[in-house]
C-alpha cells in the first residue's frame, strides 16, 4: 500500500478488489481497536489482515505496488487478443477485459502472473482449471474459449459476463427474496448437475463464483478448485490440507478427507442459499480457522429463525443442504431440483422435510390423515366420551356408601325390636 493512505482507504481498496469480505475487514478493525485498548503500539489494518489470514503477504505485495498484479501487463504479447481493461485480480491471476480479433468479440482472459509462473503447482493448477471448463458446456457455467502460453504468459481465455456477482450483491446489502434465490440456486444446481454428471466436483462454490448477467442468468465461475471425483492421485497429494472458502466449505473438505464427492459442491450451494435469504454467512468467526470450527461442529441457526418471511419448506431445504454428515444431505443436484421446482410452485418439497414428530404433530392438531406403519394414511380415532370429573365420582361413591350404611342400620334396628 502506497506511503500515506489511510486504514480506511486501505479497507476500500481490498474490498473493492474482492481480497477480502466486509465481514473480514470489521473483524481486523475490531482487532485493532482492542489492540489499541491493551496500550498495544498501534498497527496498520493491513497487518492485521494478514496476522489474520484474511490476506496474504503476497497480495499485500500487490497493492503496496512492489509488483505489478501481472508481473508486467501482457498488452499485446498474447497473440490474437487485444486487452482492453482490468476487471479483476484474485491470488492466482488477473481477469482482463479483451477483444478476439479473429471473432471480433469481447472475451475474459485469465493471466497467470509470471511469478507464479515459476511454481509448478501454480502452473498445474491454473491449466487443470481451462481442462475442467473446457469439458462442460452449459448455459449456467462460464464457457472456456481457449487456453495457452505466450511469450512467457500462461493464459485462460473465457466468456465475458457483463454484470454482476452475487458477491457485490451481497456486499452491497441486498438480502434476496425467497423467489429470487430459488431462481438463482435453481440455475447453479443445473449447472451442477452438469459438472457432476461429467464427473467434476467444483469445490469452490460461493457468492463470488455465482456471475449474474444483466438479464439475471446466473453463471458458476472459476473452476480453479475443481477437479474429477476419480482422480485419485489429485486427491491423495491434497490429503489433510483444507480447499475451500472458509464462510461456504463443506465439512469434509476442512478435514481433508480424500474422498470428497459431489455432496460437497451442495453443502457450499446450501451455504450460499443461506446468505442470500438472510443476509448473513452461515457462521461467523474472528478468523478463518475458528468459522471452520463452526462449520465442523456448531448448530446451524436455522435460516427461517432470521428471516421470518421464508417458507418452512425453504428453510428446510436449507438445513437439508447444510447437513454436516454428507448422507444426510440430498443425494444427487437432480433431487434438489425436484424440491426447488415444487418450492417455485407453492408445494412443499418431496425430500427435506421437518422431524417426524413435528409432522406427526402438525397432522394430528389438523385432523389430517398421517402415514401409518404399512406407510398408508391413517386419522387419529374419534375421542372417547369425556370421563367424569374425580371429584364427582368420589363423591357418589360416598353417598352410595352412606345410604347402604343406613339401610342396614334399619335392619338392624327392626331386627332387635
Amino acid at each position: 500500500m502506497p506511503d500515506g493512505l489511510e486504514d480506511s482507504q486501505i479497507g476500500r481498496l481490498v474490498i473493492e478488489r474482492q481480497l477480502v469480505t466486509p465481514d473480514e475487514v470489521r473483524a481486523a478493525a475490531e482487532q485493532q481497536r482492542r489492540l489499541s485498548a491493551t496500550g498495544g503500539s498501534p498497527r496498520p489494518l493491513s497487518d492485521i489482515l494478514v496476522d489474520l489470514g484474511f490476506l496474504t503477504r503476497t497480495q499485500l505485495e500487490r497493492l503496496q505496488g512492489s509488483n505489478d498484479d501481472s508481473g508486467s501487463r501482457p498488452a499485446q504479447q498474447i497473440p490474437g487478443y487485444q486487452l482492453q481493461k482490468k476487471v479483476g485480480a484474485g491470488a492466482m491471476a488477473v481477469v482482463y477485459r479483451a477483444k478476439q480479433l479473429s471473432l471480433d468479440r469481447t472475451v475474459a482472459v485469465k493471466v497467470l502472473p509470471k511469478r507464479l509462473s515459476r511454481n509448478a503447482e501454480f502452473v498445474e493448477r491454473f491449466y487443470r482449471e481451462g481442462r475442467a471448463a473446457a469439458q462442460l458446456n452449459h448455459n449456467n457455467i462460464v464457457q472456456a474459449i481457449d487456453v495457452g502460453e505466450a511469450n512467457g504468459f500462461h493464459y485462460f481465455v473465457m466468456e465475458f459476463v457483463e454484470g454482476c456477482t452475487v458477491y457485490d450483491e451481497l456486499a452491497g446489502g441486498k438480502v434476496y427474496s425467497e423467489a429470487e434465490a430459488i431462481d438463482i440456486v435453481t440455475q447453479m444446481a443445473k449447472a451442477l448437475l452438469h459438472a457432476h454428471e461429467r464427473g467434476f466436483i467444483h469445490r469452490d462454490v460461493k457468492p463470488k463464483n455465482i456471475m449474474l448477467t444483466r438479464d439475471r442468468v446466473a453463471k458458476l465461475a472459476d473452476m480453479g478448485l475443481a477437479r474429477e471425483a476419480t482422480d485419485v492421485q489429485a486427491a491423495m497429494a491434497e490429503a489433510g490440507r483444507a480447499y475451500g472458502t472458509p464462510y461456504y466449505i463443506s465439512p469434509e473438505q476442512i478435514r481433508g478427507e480424500v474422498h470428497i464427492d459431489h455432496r460437497a459442491d451442495l453443502y457450499s450451494l446450501g451455504a450460499t442459499f443461506y446468505h442470500m435469504v438472510t443476509g448473513r454467512v452461515p457462521f461467523e468467526g474472528p478468523t478463518p480457522s475458528a468459522v471452520m470450527h463452526k462449520h465442523l461442529k456448531e448448530p446451524l441457526v436455522p435460516p427461517d429463525h432470521l428471516n421470518t418471511n421464508l417458507s418452512s419448506g425453504c428453510g428446510a431445504m436449507i438445513e437439508m443442504l447444510m447437513a454436516k454428515n454428507r448422507d444426510d444431505r440430498y443425494a444427487s443436484a437432480r433431487e434438489l431440483l425436484e424440491d426447488l421446482e415444487r418450492l417455485s410452485r407453492g408445494q412443499a418439497p418431496k425430500y427435506a422435510r421437518h422431524s417426524v414428530g413435528e409432522d406427526l404433530f402438525d397432522a394430528l392438531s389438523q385432523g389430517q390423515a398421517v402415514p401409518g406403519a404399512n406407510g398408508q394414511g391413517f386419522r387419529p380415532a374419534a375421542a372417547p366420551p369425556p370421563a367424569p370429573p374425580v371429584f364427582s365420582t368420589a363423591l357418589t361413591i360416598v353417598l352410595g356408601i352412606v345410604a347402604g350404611m343406613s339401610i342396614l342400620l334399619n335392619i338392624i334396628l327392626i331386627a332387635t325390636k
